[in-house]
């Protein structure tokens, strides 16, 4: 899914780029890797909090950068509310079979 919001122009992947989407506004789910730092995970967590944007960790920074076509990344900003809720809806389902032991 992250590969199709990527073609379809929907991802800001990328430190600078994520953040620059937050600040426009324009950010539906933020996507940071959970290898990044403690200090950079608190950055993007601050960040989303104060707007009210919701935050999840997932995959490492090469998972990342692989699932959009891209080098490491260690935040994905999903820019496209449909795409958004579809990729929550997968993370969520994903973290149900893995509680289960599916």
């Amino acid at each position: 899914m992250l590969g199709l919001a990527q073609k379809a122009g929907r991802i800001a992947s990328g430190e600078t780029a994520a953040e620059n989407a937050l600040k426009s506004e324009k950010t539906y789910l933020l996507i940071v890797a959970a290898d990044s730092s403690d200090g950079s995970r608190k950055h993007w967590t601050d960040m989303t909090a104060y707007r009210k944007i919701p935050c999840v960790q997932w995959g490492t920074k090469e998972e990342l950068g692989k699932a959009v076509g891209k080098n490491q990344r260690s935040a994905l900003a999903v820019t496209d509310e449909g795409f958004a809720a579809q990729i929550r809806k997968m993370l969520l389902e994903e973290r149900t079979e893995k509680l289960r032991g599916e």
